[in-house]
């Protein structure tokens, strides 16, 4: 089944990047450039910084971290996933005379080639590594929940438990600062209806759990309570910082440098050093929602002038996986989940439904933000 917004309008593909109307939200203006470029252009212009003006903001954040972690066994922690981004982020932290602590979680997909590529790095780069391991039967039983409830952002739940475990670790090891692999360069463009921007919305995670789940009352799966989502949300005192924003930063490049100093290994797609991601990303967001996140990821190294636009129409043009080792995927995780083919097509094959049609946060920080503009409006008349 195919997303049916794709159905309610003539296809338009961007003129500058390859983002099309496989995004019911996308719009274009009277050249054919798509709302994503314009939205790039505008933080572009607040965030990216030239090489001269890199080195003195990086230069001071560096000096806090180290400050702040005085005394302290580590002055930052950082998420590592054997990917790309973390393993350039893992490399530059050492470089730059930090001394942090990687956390790695394990929700039992990991690929063998990931687990080499964090091994190698921790013992090259001599980094200390924490693994925080859920429980499979309780994480099978989440994942196999989401499908039931037939939302897009299956990964919530591993996104979900990253920043409560790197949350949690933090504060247990007194660490003042979080240094993210997120950046602008190659991460400036996804559609909001590809996925929920909510990663951390314990409620929605429990409400499907309850209503899909089999395994009752959630005792070692990582997630906040109420009172730690709001802290969480608007009273973080760890402060997180995309330091690859500040450094001189080529995908393809890093990926070279990797390869070459740190014996990593690339696994062939962004993200898929989880093995159900790689499935995610290839079998069930193109068949069950019309999504191929490929669009994305290329448009926004075409949009930062790391790849031209004919390369992404050429590569987005090219099958997405092999159908021999697609199906082979298919049957390794039907094989972990317990799950007949005959019931998966069945999930596969239901109406998608928003997160929130479930109970979710996003109610709860909508009025908030309505009270905020009304004391907002309140104080400018006074």
């Amino acid at each position: 089944m195919t997303n049916t917004n794709l159905m309610k309008r003539e296809y338009q593909i961007c003129t500058r990047c390859i983002m099309d109307t496989s995004d019911p939200e996308i719009e274009f203006n009277s050249q054919g450039v798509c709302n994503h470029c314009l939205s790039y252009d505008d933080t572009a212009k607040k965030v990216l910084l030239t090489d001269e003006e890199k080195k003195p903001q990086l230069t001071k954040i560096v000096a806090e971290i180290k400050e702040a972690g005085k005394n302290k066994e580590y002055d930052c922690i950082i998420g590592l996933s054997g990917g790309v981004d973390s393993s350039y982020l893992a490399y530059c932290v050492k470089d730059l005379g930090l001394r942090p602590l990687a956390v790695h979680l394990d929700n039992g997909w990991n690929s063998e080639l990931a687990v080499k590529n964090i091994e190698n790095i921790v013992k090259i780069l001599d980094i200390d590594l924490y693994t925080y391991v859920i429980d499979w039967e309780e994480f099978k039983d989440l994942q196999i929940a989401f499908l039931k409830a037939s939302v897009v952002d299956i990964e919530m739940l591993t996104d979900s438990a990253i920043i409560v475990a790197i949350d949690r670790i933090a504060k247990e090891k007194n660490i003042s600062y979080f240094l993210s692999g997120s950046n602008f360069a190659t991460e400036n463009i996804m559609p909001q209806s590809w996925f929920y921007s909510i990663k951390h919305d314990s409620l929605n995670i429990r409400a499907i759990s309850k209503r899909f789940g089999s395994v009752g009352k959630l005792k070692s799966y990582p997630m906040f309570n109420f009172f730690e989502f709001w802290r969480y949300t608007y009273f973080n005192k760890v402060k997180t910082i995309p330091l690859l924003n500040f450094l001189p930063y080529n995908k393809s490049e890093a990926m070279q440098f990797l390869i070459e100093k740190l014996n990593w290994r690339d696994y062939g797609g962004k993200h898929w050093e989880s093995k159900f991601t790689q499935f995610y990303q290839v079998y069930i967001l193109p068949r069950k929602f019309g999504i191929d996140k490929r669009r994305a990821h290329l448009s926004s190294l075409i949009v930062s002038g790391q790849l031209p636009r004919e390369q992404g129409l050429k590569l987005i043009s090219e099958n997405i996986y092999n159908e021999r080792l697609l199906q082979e995927d298919k049957e390794y995780l039907l094989k972990k989940f317990e799950l007949s083919e005959s019931e998966f097509d069945r999930l596969m094959q239901a109406d998608p439904l928003p997160h929130d049609f479930y109970p979710s946060y996003v109610s709860y920080i909508k009025i908030l933000r309505k009270f905020k503009r009304l004391l907002t409006r309140k104080k400018a008349h006074v």
